[in-house]
């Protein structure tokens, strides 16, 4: 992973000290919810990340060379029950998901140019209710999961129409069946 590393970020798995974060971005349709593994606010591209500390927790993210759809989670936990009705109310099927991994310098800065580790697509989420506590956990998938699905798309006006309407790039398919066509002479 390191040879996916660029500018000042490449250098920083060499240092003596390493200074890791996962900042994790997910992009509800309520607008977008910023988690980090730290604790407390960071600010990181023009906007604040929260927090979560030992809380959250993120699922290894697999890489192979082989062209596989890996998936990944992203787990909340000690959520009073109360928060749980937005949760489950919120639509997030094919919403973005993006996870980072960052560095910081000595002085707890972000190094430039973090890494994105994972962009995908929410899937399902699951909730653990403890009864004082609870415990959300939100699967997303990786966008090659698209090739495992049926496409079911038909080449006709009415399909044309239903995905851009008032294009009449298909108007004439259904004509075209009968049609003879006579190529290379004159009729």
């Amino acid at each position: 992973m390191a040879d996916r590393l660029s500018g000042p970020a490449a250098a920083e798995p060499y240092q003596s000290v390493v200074r890791p974060a996962l900042l994790v971005e997910l992009q509800f349709v309520s607008g977008p919810v910023r988690a980090w593994s730290g604790v407390g606010p960071l600010s990181w591209n023009g906007v604040t990340w929260a927090g979560v500390g030992l809380l959250g927790r993120v699922s290894t993210v697999e890489e192979t060379l082989e062209l596989k759809a890996a998936g990944a989670s992203f787990q909340l936990s000690g959520i009073p029950p109360e928060l749980l009705a937005p949760v489950v109310a919120e639509p997030i099927q094919s919403r973005a998901a993006l996870l980072y991994l960052a560095f910081f310098d000595p002085d707890w800065q972000v190094v430039p140019e973090p890494v994105l580790l994972f962009r995908g697509r929410m899937d399902t989420v699951e909730i653990a209710d403890g009864g004082a506590i609870a415990t959300i956990t939100l699967y997303a998938e990786s966008r090659l999961r698209d090739l495992e699905r049926a496409r079911v798309r038909r080449y006709t006006d009415a399909d044309q129409q239903a995905e851009f309407p008032g294009d009449l790039g298909l108007s004439f398919v259904a004509s075209l069946q009968e049609i003879n066509i006579l190529w290379g002479r004159t009729p």
